[in-house]
Protein backbone atom coordinates (compact mmCIF):
# COMPACT_ATOMS: atom_id res chain seq x y z
CA UNK A 1 0.00 0.00 0.00
CA UNK A 2 1.45 3.40 -0.99
CA UNK A 3 1.72 6.37 1.37
CA UNK A 4 -1.07 8.09 -0.52
CA UNK A 5 -3.27 5.02 -0.15
CA UNK A 6 -2.62 5.09 3.58
CA UNK A 7 -3.49 8.78 3.76
CA UNK A 8 -6.76 8.20 1.96
CA UNK A 9 -7.73 5.21 4.11
CA UNK A 10 -6.88 6.71 7.48
CA UNK A 11 -8.00 10.28 6.88
CA UNK A 12 -11.47 8.97 6.08
CA UNK A 13 -12.06 9.03 9.84
CA UNK A 14 -12.14 12.83 9.83
CA UNK A 15 -15.82 12.76 8.95
CA UNK A 16 -16.53 10.80 12.11
CA UNK A 17 -14.41 13.05 14.32
CA UNK A 18 -15.94 16.21 12.89
CA UNK A 19 -19.52 15.09 13.41
CA UNK A 20 -19.12 14.65 17.16
CA UNK A 21 -17.22 17.88 17.93
CA UNK A 22 -19.12 20.54 16.00
CA UNK A 23 -22.29 22.53 16.37
CA UNK A 24 -21.73 23.54 19.99
CA UNK A 25 -22.46 27.19 19.28
CA UNK A 26 -25.84 26.39 17.76
CA UNK A 27 -26.76 24.09 20.61
CA UNK A 28 -25.77 26.64 23.26
CA UNK A 29 -27.72 29.39 21.51
CA UNK A 30 -30.79 27.17 21.26
CA UNK A 31 -31.40 28.19 17.66
CA UNK A 32 -30.86 26.82 14.19
CA UNK A 33 -31.09 30.23 12.54
CA UNK A 34 -27.37 30.87 13.11
CA UNK A 35 -25.86 28.55 10.53
CA UNK A 36 -22.65 28.72 8.47
CA UNK A 37 -22.79 29.40 4.72
CA UNK A 38 -23.56 26.45 2.46
CA UNK A 39 -21.87 26.21 -0.95
CA UNK A 40 -24.23 26.59 -3.87
CA UNK A 41 -24.61 24.03 -6.64
CA UNK A 42 -22.73 26.43 -8.93
CA UNK A 43 -19.55 25.85 -6.88
CA UNK A 44 -19.62 22.06 -7.28
CA UNK A 45 -17.68 20.12 -9.89
CA UNK A 46 -19.56 20.20 -13.18
CA UNK A 47 -18.12 16.96 -14.47
CA UNK A 48 -16.10 15.21 -11.79
CA UNK A 49 -12.98 16.10 -9.81
CA UNK A 50 -10.60 16.33 -12.80
CA UNK A 51 -11.99 19.60 -14.11
CA UNK A 52 -9.20 22.20 -13.92
CA UNK A 53 -9.91 25.91 -13.53
CA UNK A 54 -6.30 27.16 -13.85
CA UNK A 55 -2.99 25.77 -15.05
CA UNK A 56 -1.10 23.91 -12.33
CA UNK A 57 2.30 24.99 -11.02
CA UNK A 58 5.08 22.48 -10.57
CA UNK A 59 4.99 20.79 -7.14
CA UNK A 60 7.43 21.88 -4.45
CA UNK A 61 9.64 19.73 -2.26
CA UNK A 62 7.88 18.79 0.99
CA UNK A 63 7.91 21.37 3.79
CA UNK A 64 5.62 21.69 6.80
CA UNK A 65 2.85 24.31 6.65
CA UNK A 66 2.95 26.97 9.37
CA UNK A 67 0.08 29.30 8.46
CA UNK A 68 -2.99 29.31 6.22
CA UNK A 69 -4.69 32.36 4.72
CA UNK A 70 -7.94 32.66 2.78
CA UNK A 71 -8.36 36.39 2.06
CA UNK A 72 -11.96 36.21 0.82
CA UNK A 73 -13.24 34.97 4.20
CA UNK A 74 -10.67 36.69 6.43
CA UNK A 75 -8.91 33.50 7.50
CA UNK A 76 -5.37 33.95 8.79
CA UNK A 77 -4.58 31.05 11.08
CA UNK A 78 -1.61 29.06 12.33
CA UNK A 79 -1.43 25.42 11.31
CA UNK A 80 -0.70 22.56 13.69
CA UNK A 81 0.11 18.96 12.86
CA UNK A 82 -2.60 16.33 13.26
CA UNK A 83 -2.18 12.61 13.80
CA UNK A 84 -4.61 9.79 14.33
CA UNK A 85 -6.73 9.05 17.36
CA UNK A 86 -6.93 5.64 18.99
CA UNK A 87 -9.83 4.60 16.77
CA UNK A 88 -7.85 5.47 13.63
CA UNK A 89 -9.75 8.67 12.87
CA UNK A 90 -8.02 11.95 12.20
CA UNK A 91 -7.47 14.10 15.26
CA UNK A 92 -8.87 17.64 15.26
CA UNK A 93 -7.38 20.89 16.57
CA UNK A 94 -8.26 21.82 20.16
CA UNK A 95 -11.85 23.09 20.20
CA UNK A 96 -11.06 25.95 22.57
CA UNK A 97 -8.85 27.66 19.95
CA UNK A 98 -11.19 29.04 17.30
CA UNK A 99 -8.41 30.35 15.04
CA UNK A 100 -6.40 27.20 14.41
CA UNK A 101 -6.20 24.84 11.43
CA UNK A 102 -4.78 21.34 11.38
CA UNK A 103 -2.77 19.45 8.79
CA UNK A 104 -2.49 15.67 8.49
CA UNK A 105 1.26 15.55 8.97
CA UNK A 106 1.72 11.90 7.99
CA UNK A 107 0.31 12.74 4.57
CA UNK A 108 1.29 15.12 1.80
CA UNK A 109 2.65 18.56 2.69
CA UNK A 110 0.71 21.42 1.06
CA UNK A 111 2.50 22.38 -2.13
CA UNK A 112 4.16 18.99 -2.61
CA UNK A 113 2.96 16.45 -5.15
CA UNK A 114 -0.13 14.65 -3.92
CA UNK A 115 -3.25 15.46 -1.94
CA UNK A 116 -2.71 17.51 1.23
CA UNK A 117 -5.41 17.47 3.90
CA UNK A 118 -6.23 20.49 6.10
CA UNK A 119 -9.07 20.42 8.63
CA UNK A 120 -10.55 22.80 11.17
CA UNK A 121 -13.62 23.51 13.26
CA UNK A 122 -16.65 25.37 12.00
CA UNK A 123 -17.51 26.63 15.49
CA UNK A 124 -17.17 25.99 19.19
CA UNK A 125 -19.20 26.93 22.24
CA UNK A 126 -18.05 30.56 22.02
CA UNK A 127 -18.91 31.18 18.36
CA UNK A 128 -17.68 30.75 14.79
CA UNK A 129 -14.31 29.08 14.32
CA UNK A 130 -11.62 29.18 11.64
CA UNK A 131 -13.59 27.56 8.79
CA UNK A 132 -17.06 28.85 9.64
CA UNK A 133 -17.31 30.67 6.28
CA UNK A 134 -15.68 27.98 4.14
CA UNK A 135 -18.96 27.37 2.32
CA UNK A 136 -19.04 31.00 1.16
CA UNK A 137 -15.98 30.55 -1.06
CA UNK A 138 -16.24 30.32 -4.83
CA UNK A 139 -14.28 28.73 -7.63
CA UNK A 140 -11.19 30.76 -8.41
CA UNK A 141 -10.74 32.10 -4.88
CA UNK A 142 -7.28 31.64 -3.42
CA UNK A 143 -5.89 29.72 -0.46
CA UNK A 144 -2.35 30.59 0.65
CA UNK A 145 -0.22 28.23 2.72
CA UNK A 146 2.91 29.61 4.32
CA UNK A 147 5.52 26.89 4.73
CA UNK A 148 8.50 26.29 6.99
CA UNK A 149 10.87 26.75 4.03
CA UNK A 150 9.73 30.38 3.69
CA UNK A 151 7.72 29.82 0.54
CA UNK A 152 4.01 30.51 0.20
CA UNK A 153 2.08 27.94 -1.82
CA UNK A 154 -0.86 29.56 -3.61
CA UNK A 155 -3.84 27.36 -4.47
CA UNK A 156 -6.91 28.12 -6.53
CA UNK A 157 -10.26 26.61 -5.57
CA UNK A 158 -11.61 24.18 -8.16
CA UNK A 159 -14.86 23.40 -6.34
CA UNK A 160 -16.60 23.45 -2.98
CA UNK A 161 -19.03 20.69 -2.14
CA UNK A 162 -21.06 19.58 0.88
CA UNK A 163 -21.67 15.92 1.75
CA UNK A 164 -23.75 14.09 4.29
CA UNK A 165 -21.61 11.90 6.54
CA UNK A 166 -23.13 8.63 5.31
CA UNK A 167 -22.39 9.60 1.70
CA UNK A 168 -18.93 11.09 2.12
CA UNK A 169 -16.93 10.34 -1.10
CA UNK A 170 -13.62 9.40 0.48
CA UNK A 171 -12.08 8.23 -2.80
CA UNK A 172 -12.90 11.54 -4.46
CA UNK A 173 -11.65 13.62 -1.52
CA UNK A 174 -8.50 11.68 -0.62
CA UNK A 175 -7.46 10.23 -3.99
CA UNK A 176 -3.75 10.57 -4.82
CA UNK A 177 -2.80 13.21 -7.38
CA UNK A 178 0.07 13.72 -9.80
CA UNK A 179 0.14 17.44 -9.07
CA UNK A 180 -0.02 19.49 -5.84
CA UNK A 181 -3.61 19.47 -4.58
CA UNK A 182 -5.27 20.63 -1.38
CA UNK A 183 -8.45 19.71 0.50
CA UNK A 184 -9.80 21.95 3.25
CA UNK A 185 -12.47 20.22 5.33
CA UNK A 186 -14.87 21.36 8.02
CA UNK A 187 -18.29 20.41 9.36
CA UNK A 188 -21.48 21.24 7.52
CA UNK A 189 -24.65 19.86 6.03
CA UNK A 190 -27.82 19.35 8.02
CA UNK A 191 -27.76 20.15 11.72
CA UNK A 192 -29.18 18.17 14.63
CA UNK A 193 -29.36 19.59 18.14
CA UNK A 194 -28.66 16.08 19.42
CA UNK A 195 -25.66 15.12 17.27
CA UNK A 196 -24.46 18.35 15.64
CA UNK A 197 -23.62 18.73 11.96
CA UNK A 198 -24.45 15.74 9.82
CA UNK A 199 -21.80 16.15 7.14
CA UNK A 200 -18.81 18.07 5.83
CA UNK A 201 -17.93 20.95 3.54
CA UNK A 202 -14.90 20.28 1.35
CA UNK A 203 -12.94 22.86 -0.66
CA UNK A 204 -10.86 21.35 -3.48
CA UNK A 205 -7.83 23.25 -4.75
CA UNK A 206 -4.63 22.88 -6.72
CA UNK A 207 -1.30 24.73 -6.72
CA UNK A 208 -1.06 27.59 -9.21
CA UNK A 209 1.90 29.58 -7.92
CA UNK A 210 4.63 30.03 -5.35
CA UNK A 211 5.89 33.16 -3.62
CA UNK A 212 9.42 33.01 -2.26
CA UNK A 213 10.32 34.57 1.05
CA UNK A 214 11.67 38.10 0.88
CA UNK A 215 15.33 38.02 1.72
CA UNK A 216 16.29 39.93 4.83
CA UNK A 217 19.27 42.31 4.65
Amino acid sequence: MSAQDGTRRRAKGWTVAAAVCAGLWLVHNGTRDITPPVPSAAQAFAAGPNQHTDAAADPLPPSDPVRLRIPQIDVDAPVMGLGLSRDGSLDVPPAEDRNLAGWYEDGTAPGAEGTAIVAGHVDNAQGPAVFYSLGALEKGHRIEVLRADGRTAVFTIDAIEVYEADAFPDKKVYAPADRAELRVITCGGDFSERTGYQGNVVAYGHLIGVRDAIARK
